[in-house]
């Protein structure tokens, strides 16, 4: 059975997705979970991943696949009582893993399924505080501090030029066998609206308002008293949707983007790099810390099977 497995984590203290020896690592911990649970050797057991992630980078949408024998799974049911494997597995693994993972869900894959190569696209953001924002100290594993106000029209200008298929060998490294040809369906700099956690109209009645009697009466009138900011408020976002990113791809994108938006380079410079492959070495990737994937999205299940055996094709230009 292949079994699709939903995942957040905290990449600040993980040296990144992928296995390595003596490192700390989001699939070696995961696999550590099920290996236990299922008892079976860690070597045993081998993850499928959506995107790997570098060290120190988040995700609160990874996706990931495994494939495990019916009589292997149930071994998670134990003394649990009607229940299926995958429900086991799934309660048994979440309260396994390190406060900084999240298993969200475990489920049957339909057919066809391919937690990597199936995925239609992936949905990258990039946190920045600039000068014009709060730098809230809870977000500091998860947002870069920048000392400088960012011309995000300028940054706009530059990044539209990646809309489309590209080689992005300026800012990306190919794996082994592979290109750095990807397309980009989405890409904008923006900046989060100042807004309120704590609805302003729960204390003016209507169908929305909380009742006084459960949460207490108040006698103050002053509104503000009641505006509690979204933390991410005047936060700079950068959002990037491809099919696919290679490696230290969107974090040298940001990395030269924070470059245009400080006046250091200008759009024609980044437009350049993008109509010319090279890596020259002027700007390197921004750091681990304010990049999430965000979430994978996948075609309509009969779609599956097609999508992944397309995207193993090596890409090209024409």
């Amino acid at each position: 059975m292949r079994l699709r497995i939903d995942l957040a984590y905290d990449g600040t203290q993980f040296h990144g997705w992928a296995r390595q020896a003596d490192q700390r690592t989001v699939q070696g911990e995961v696999e550590a979970a099920i290996a236990k649970v299922l008892r079976l050797d860690s070597s045993d057991v081998c993850l499928t991943v959506a995107g790997r992630t570098d060290a120190g980078v988040h995700a609160s949408g990874q996706v990931c696949h495994i494939d495990v024998d019916d009589d292997v799974l149930n071994r998670a049911i134990g003394h649990m009582h009607d229940v299926s494997g995958t429900q086991a597995l799934f309660r048994r693994i979440r309260r396994i893993v390190p406060d900084d993972i999240t298993i969200y869900s475990v489920e049957e894959a339909v057919h066809g399924f391919d937690a990597r190569f199936s995925a239609s696209d992936r949905v990258y953001v990039y946190r920045v505080a600039d000068e014009l924002a709060h730098a809230d100290p809870r977000l500091r594993n998860m947002v870069l501090r920048i000392d400088d106000t960012l011309d995000v029209e300028a940054m706009n200008e530059a990044v539209s030029s990646t809309i489309g298929l590209h080689d992005f060998g300026s800012f990306a490294l190919p794996n082994p066998g592979g290109t750095t040809i990807r397309e980009v369906k989405f890409a904008r700099w923006q900046r989060v609206p100042d807004m309120n956690l704590t609805p302003m109209n729960i204390y003016h009645g209507g169908a929305d308002s909380l009742d006084t009697q459960a949460v207490g009466a108040d006698p103050r009138t002053d509104e503000s008293a009641y505006e509690i900011e979204f933390a991410e408020s005047g936060l700079l976002t950068f959002t990037i949707i491809a099919d696919a990113f290679a490696r230290n791809m969107v974090r040298s994108l940001v990395g030269a983007s924070i470059a245009v938006g400080r006046g250091k380079k200008t759009v024609q410079w980044f437009a350049d790099k993008v109509a010319h492959p090279q890596r020259e070495g002027l700007t390197g990737p921004a750091p681990a810390c304010g990049l999430t994937l965000e979430r994978v999205n996948y075609p309509e299940d009969g779609l599956l099977e097609e999508r992944a055996n397309a995207i193993r094709a090596v890409r090209s230009l024409d």
